[in-house]
């Protein structure tokens, strides 16, 4: 049982393991060129490159947690003005013209990335085939509709409240502002 809980979270925080091993790996990359270019008077050919292709990666993998952790950026502030109901629904019918475009686009990248990309583009400096750096498209966007699905059917089956990690941090910062002044008044 605790392998299967164990497999079940890594794959509920997959993309942000990947995320934090790109982000460390490219921010490691930079500051060795930094230090190669600096000390010796070298640079690593293929340096600058792959770091830009990881934090490219790491973005549109970003956007995925992002999306998980209902954190995008959003116009919610009319929505506070509706009934409950009335702004689940409204919530839930963006999130899906969101999927719609992201399904849209993730068809589109698929096509690109595997029908109309030539074979023979490379990058410059590794000779990897650029298909493979173009393939962050496909997988982000439809892991990213996945992520949205998924909070939805916890909104509306398991009715769980997923709120943005930013509007919690405040509503933190606003209660203990409360405290502090009622506690020195």
């Amino acid at each position: 049982m605790a392998v299967k809980r164990t497999i079940i979270h890594l794959l509920d925080h997959i993309e942000e393991y990947v995320c934090a091993i790109l982000l460390a790996a490219f921010v490691i990359l930079l500051f060795a060129q930094i230090l190669v270019r600096q000390f010796f008077a070298y640079s690593i050919p293929w340096g600058d490159e792959v770091a830009t292709y990881m934090f490219v990666w790491f973005a549109y993998l970003g956007a995925v947690v992002a999306a998980k952790m209902s954190a995008h950026n959003r116009v919610t502030f009319q929505f506070k003005f509706f009934p409950p109901i009335v702004k689940k629904v409204s919530e839930t019918i963006a999130d899906m013209l969101w999927v719609a475009f992201n399904l849209y686009f993730t068809w589109l990248s698929y096509d690109f990335v595997f029908n109309k990309m030539n074979l023979f583009w490379k990058s410059q400096t590794t000779g990897i085939p650029m298909k493979y750096f173009f393939m962050v498209f496909p997988i982000a966007f439809s892991l990213m509709s996945v992520r949205i699905l998924w909070n939805n059917y916890l909104v509306w089956f398991k009715h769980e409240d997923i709120a943005d990690p930013e509007s919690l941090e405040l509503e933190k910062m606003q209660h203990d502002a409360k405290m502090a002044k009622a506690g020195g008044a």
